[in-house]
């Protein structure tokens, strides 16, 4: 018998993830992850030591076997109402500018992490969605969201800038510039409405139904082609840094090699005997 292809034995299942700071599962025969948020009696704020584990869980979704979608959502009718006050925010007044540059890196490390990992993320919000919350569900792939919810980038309002977690360089590629100073600016709350219209949140949802809609749509890219999806995310993120005639060549090799997986070759196979296609992921 051959050895097993040394890259593939690398890879591990994440059912098993053993989360403390955050609740987490997963759904579909294993392929979908779900991250939850989970101190609800506060609005499910963010920790030192949430920020570390959620950087380390997405890092980890790299080397996966088993999940294909993330579906991110918080506890009992909230978001995330960003980083804890009490837990966060007032030893952060006490720290000098190293261990405060060690932070706000920590906190850009969980925003690489998310665009890093090859699964699509889907965030599912309700209610509050303020300051590091809102940079979750903006780092996420896909939006869906209640009538309920309330969003804003408020770090104006405890004194700092707006560009936090990579806010300046996100945002305005989901809503557009002048939208972007706006809500960085003021701090102000981004309804829901107003977060459908203007592109931030690809659908409102009945709150009694946002988990299983995030669930069909998460089930639905689990059940596709995993390698072009995760091309696609790859894609997506890096061709806002390169010229357009270098962006088509980038696609033209990136196709090239989706098309070079079996995925393509099952495809074809099942068009041709009108049969749906069964997708593995390699």
């Amino acid at each position: 018998m051959s050895n097993p292809d040394p890259m593939t034995a690398m890879r591990r299942p994440l059912a098993t993830f053993a989360a403390t700071h955050c609740a987490w599962h997963t759904e579909g025969d294993g392929r979908v992850g779900v991250i939850t948020l989970n101190r609800p009696t506060r609005k499910n704020p963010l920790t030192f030591d949430s920020y570390a584990e959620l950087r380390d869980l997405f890092r980890a979704m790299a080397h996966a076997s088993d999940v294909r979608a993330v579906v991110l959502r918080g506890a009992e009718g909230n978001f995330c109402s960003g980083g804890d006050v009490f837990e966060i925010i007032e030893p952060l007044t006490r720290m000098a500018i190293p261990e405060l540059l060690a932070f706000t890196r920590l906190t850009g490390d969980l925003v690489k992490a998310m665009r890093a990992c090859p699964q699509p993320i889907i965030a599912a919000v309700d209610g509050v969605c303020a300051g590091a919350g809102a940079i979750l569900a903006m780092a996420s792939d896909l939006r869906l969201a209640t009538p309920e919810a309330r969003t804003a980038f408020l770090f104006t309002k405890v004194g700092l800038a707006g560009c936090d977690m990579g806010a300046c360089a996100l945002l305005p590629r989901i809503i557009g510039q002048g939208r972007t100073a706006e809500l960085l600016y003021t701090g102000r709350v981004m309804t829901a409405a107003e977060g459908e219209r203007w592109g931030f949140y690809n659908r409102l949802v009945p709150a009694a139904s946002l988990f299983d809609e995030a669930i069909a749509m998460a089930t639905t890219l689990a059940t596709g082609p995993t390698f072009a999806h995760g091309m696609t995310k790859t894609m997506l993120q890096q061709e806002w840094n390169v010229s357009v005639e270098t962006a088509i060549e980038m696609e033209a090799q990136a196709q090239a090699l989706c098309m070079g997986t079996q995925d393509f070759r099952r495809a074809f196979e099942a068009f041709a005997a009108r049969a749906t296609p069964v997708f593995e992921g390699h």
